[in-house]
């Protein structure tokens, strides 16, 4: 459970891939299989860490580790392509343990919440659909900012829309770049392991301030 000495938050906001929905493995064969047709190989051990962050930023990244660079254009056809090839894969994602639970103890408690994602916007309906909500959440996707995690800008975006301070907002993501981003825009960066690709040491290190097991964990009241 949550320190109690961490104050009931005004709202909350969600990574959604790896941490609402079981995505993760998705994601990282969907990458895997364009970087390898683009001529950048690309290691399990190298892709895991990297999953979450802003997609034209990851191409850069796995490129460089390759000896690679990309140009603005190489590296946005590649994070449009990827997002292609994890529609194909990401046809029956599963919530989370815990996920639809946690979800509705916050509507429960009356605290509001929304997710914030960089996937792009065309990315998003089936991993939400997983979700079998009996509404549509409101969504701040990797379209909407110039800058997706670990920048604060879908976090900050996402508080604006919801009417709420960042300081008073709970984020909850799987990467270390949910965390960074979360620190930089001044919200409580919650971590949760049940999808993530990273161990509960590399979430601390990069800003979490509590790491659950599931999103049973969640608690708002603690």
């Amino acid at each position: 459970m949550l320190e109690p000495m961490h104050p009931r938050p005004d709202a909350v906001v969600f990574d959604l891939d790896g941490t609402l929905v079981d995505t993760v493995p998705a994601r990282i064969a969907a990458w895997a299989e364009v970087l390898a047709a683009a001529g950048v190989g690309a290691e399990p051990g190298t892709l895991e860490p990297a999953i979450g962050m802003d997609g034209r930023a990851l191409a850069r990244q796995v490129a460089a580790v390759a000896g690679r660079s990309l140009t603005d254009a190489e590296a946005e056809e590649i994070d449009r392509l990827a997002g292609e090839r994890f529609d194909h894969h990401n046809r029956a994602p599963r919530p989370l343990a815990g996920a639809r639970d946690a979800l509705a103890r916050l509507d429960a408690a009356g605290v509001t919440w929304a997710i914030a994602t960089s996937s792009r916007a065309a990315q998003v309906d089936a991993s939400v659909g997983a979700l079998a909500l009996d509404r549509r959440p409101r969504i701040v996707d990797g379209s909407r900012v110039a800058h997706a995690k670990p920048a604060p800008d879908l976090l900050l975006l996402a508080a604006h829309e919801l009417g709420v301070e960042p300081e008073q907002t709970w984020y909850v993501g799987d990467s270390t770049w949910d965390m960074r981003a979360a620190v930089a825009a001044g919200m409580r960066p919650i971590a949760v392991l049940a999808g993530a690709a990273v161990d509960a040491g590399a979430l601390r290190a990069a800003g979490a301030t509590a790491v659950l097991a599931t999103l049973d964990e969640l608690d708002v009241e603690a």
